[in-house]
């Protein structure tokens, strides 16, 4: 190993050091669920990092989702035509493109996977491999039946996870509804991935392939993560159980279809709203700041612009050298990883992409480890779309939920960064799924 190899591999002793000492109940810890949840993703990231079978199975699947997006842009450039273009691409027509325009041609890919996933989910794929996961999770950290189904069906889907176990989320234990929202929000739903990908795919050629992995590793770090923050003190009623996912079947596969798009155009237009909202009132939050900025800057007799993500920044600074991103590269990766936390991933993958176009960001280390770690819906809009969408499933828990929503959002954050060190750990730049 390297020396930022082995950075990378002391940081996840770290971030679980951080968790204990952030634990509601240290003197409960269930020790197994962090072995067996850290002992998994270090072996699937050694196997996809390190094994030629597993790099070239992440390649395929790489190679196959950018098939499927270029799939996608079909009905993307019928719609809107010289709008839906790529920068760079030609029409079919020979019209060039006007440019980037991320309602034209990133957000209309959503609908698109969306439909993709329920046409899987009504031939059974889908529920088949999250019973795969789900059995693996139940079986060997012993935890319930109903967290280890919705941890699995995570990393596939988003908040529509809770209905595969509508029927036990009343009588679910707290431990177990924080490990619901912080898989939810450690994760991203199959859908959004390809909205990231269209983002990335140019300055990061196999970004697809790292995506799959990083969501795949996610979900047993958020086991670890929300176990230790809030360790089981109650007995589940699904401990140990293999159930089945409860969701409503469509009649055929048209119906499928149609569903999964109207779901899409509804994640659309939400991802939509929350940009349009967020980004707003970070620009009032960075006003305010900059008021209190020049105000104060002149009696510390320094000059700096005040900025939340800056502030931000310097909160996640410590943890993305922890991590193992380089110091020459930290500055910016803190920043961006920081602002993920209030302006959504959405807008740090775009700002991730505009910093390696301009050439500011050019060590492969860092734009992967950063890729790593912004893969997840850990910020404050999905906590709410979270809380407030389990609590409309089961709105008895609607005080538990809302209570455990900060310590959910502190696990998945947590989780996101141990996923991050964990691929800085078997990080080779001679590895070929870094496409260059």
């Amino acid at each position: 190993m390297e020396t930022y190899n082995l950075v990378s591999f002391g940081g996840i002793f770290v971030l679980l050091g951080f968790a204990w000492l952030c634990s509601a109940q240290k003197q409960r810890m269930n020790w197994r669920v962090v072995l067996w949840g850290t002992g998994l993703q270090l072996l699937f990231a050694f196997f996809i990092f390190m094994v030629p079978a597993g790099t070239k199975a992440m390649l395929i699947i790489n190679n196959g989702v950018i098939q499927v997006l270029d799939c996608a842009g079909a009905g993307t450039r019928f719609l809107f035509g010289r709008l839906a273009l790529a920068p760079g691409t030609t029409g079919e027509n020979g019209e060039t493109s006007l440019g980037f325009f991320l309602a034209f041609q990133a957000l209309p890919t959503v609908v698109f996977f969306a439909a993709l996933m329920g046409v899987l989910y009504f031939l059974r794929i889908m529920p088949l491999l999250i019973r795969g996961f789900a059995y693996v999770f139940t079986r060997l950290m012993r935890i319930s039946g109903a967290e280890s189904l919705c941890v699995s069906s995570n990393i596939f889907v988003g908040i529509e996870s809770a209905l595969t176990i509508r029927p036990h989320l009343d009588k679910m234990t707290r431990s177990e509804l924080n490990t619901i929202l912080t898989a939810g929000m450690a994760t991203i739903a199959s859908s959004v991935m390809a909205f990231y990908v269209f983002i990335l795919k140019n300055q990061f050629p196999t970004i697809a392939g790292h995506l799959v992995s990083a969501s795949i590793l996610s979900a047993p770090a958020a086991l670890v993560m929300s176990k230790m923050l809030l360790p089981e003190s109650g007995t589940p009623e699904t401990l140990g159980i293999h159930i089945k996912p409860h969701y409503a079947k469509e009649n055929n596969i048209f119906e499928a279809i149609i569903h999964g798009a109207n779901d899409g155009v509804k994640l659309v237009v939400g991802i939509s709203a929350l940009l349009l909202a967020f980004l707003g009132l970070v620009a009032l939050v960075d006003v305010i700041f900059g008021g209190i900025g020049n105000l104060v800057t002149p009696l510390l007799g320094v000059h700096a612009k005040w900025t939340l993500k800056g502030f931000l920044g310097l909160i996640f600074y410590p943890f993305t050298l922890i991590i193992g991103v380089p110091r020459s590269d930290a500055v910016e990766i803190a920043r961006i990883i920081g602002e993920r936390t209030i302006v959504t991933e959405v807008t740090a993958y775009q700002d991730l992409s505009l910093i390696l176009s301009q050439g500011i960001i050019q060590n492969l280390r860092s734009v992967v480890i950063s890729t790593y770690a912004l893969c997840g819906f850990a910020h404050v809009a999905s906590l709410a779309i979270f809380v407030g969408g389990i609590s409309a499933l089961a709105p008895k828990r609607t005080k538990d939920l809302s209570t455990l929503g900060p310590r959910a959002l502190l696990a998945a954050t947590l989780a996101c960064l141990m996923t991050a060190a964990v691929a800085g750990t078997f990080f080779n730049e001679r590895s070929i799924l870094l496409g260059q």
